[in-house]
């Protein structure tokens, strides 16, 4: 049974969770697949029958991390623009999608087995950052510090083009420069003076 369609967990047990997934992802993306499941529980500082109790197979924990990863990315939105200016708040956001698209870049081989096994651990994936860099965007063109020409879909592109030259961790200093020129080339044009 899916997980969204069971009663809610407690407190603690939820903790617990999140402490798995979290953990999944970074002992993943350093160790690779073959990574022993006791020493994410390890990393996550739970017992081996906590992790098995919430994610009894490799597929299922893998997928679980990965879309946990698009959720806080795009569940941070909302956040980022009640408390910071639009520009600013996509500019943050920019940098964390790169931050998720190195862990799913260090997950490639994990992500693969699951596709392999016949998981779909993308779903709605895109559409959920998508929909994530068009509130962003809607916010910066109302307030008009974003260009209205550019479409989420062209942002997105250049996001993940960024994400892939740059996914090293000693590669960080450019994909923070080439986050600054993006964010640029978003700025308005003044309007033209009608003299000449």
């Amino acid at each position: 049974m899916a997980r969204d369609t069971e009663r809610p967990l407690r407190a603690d047990a939820q903790r617990n969770r999140d402490k798995i997934l979290a953990a999944a992802v970074r002992v993943f993306t350093e160790e690779g697949l073959d990574t022993h499941f006791e020493r994410i529980a390890k990393e996550a500082g739970v017992g081996t029958g906590t992790l098995y109790r919430n994610f009894p197979t490799r597929e299922i924990l893998i997928e679980a991390a990965y879309r946990n990863e698009v959720a806080r990315l795009c569940d941070a939105v909302p956040d980022l623009l009640a408390t910071l200016p639009p520009r600013e708040a996509l500019r943050v956001w920019m940098g964390r999608f790169v931050d998720y698209a190195t862990a799913k870049l260090g997950m490639a081989d994990a992500l693969r087995a699951v596709v392999a096994s016949g998981a779909d651990p993308y779903g709605h994936s895109r559409d959920m950052i998508q929909g994530a860099i068009s509130s962003l965007m809607a916010a910066g063109t109302a307030a008009g510090v974003l260009r209205s020409d550019i479409r989420p879909t062209d942002m997105f592109a250049a996001l993940a083009g960024i994400a892939l030259t740059s996914a090293k961790p000693e590669q960080r200093d450019q994909a923070e420069r080439l986050l600054d020129l993006t964010m640029d080339g978003l700025k308005p044009t003044p309007p033209q003076s009608s003299e000449s």
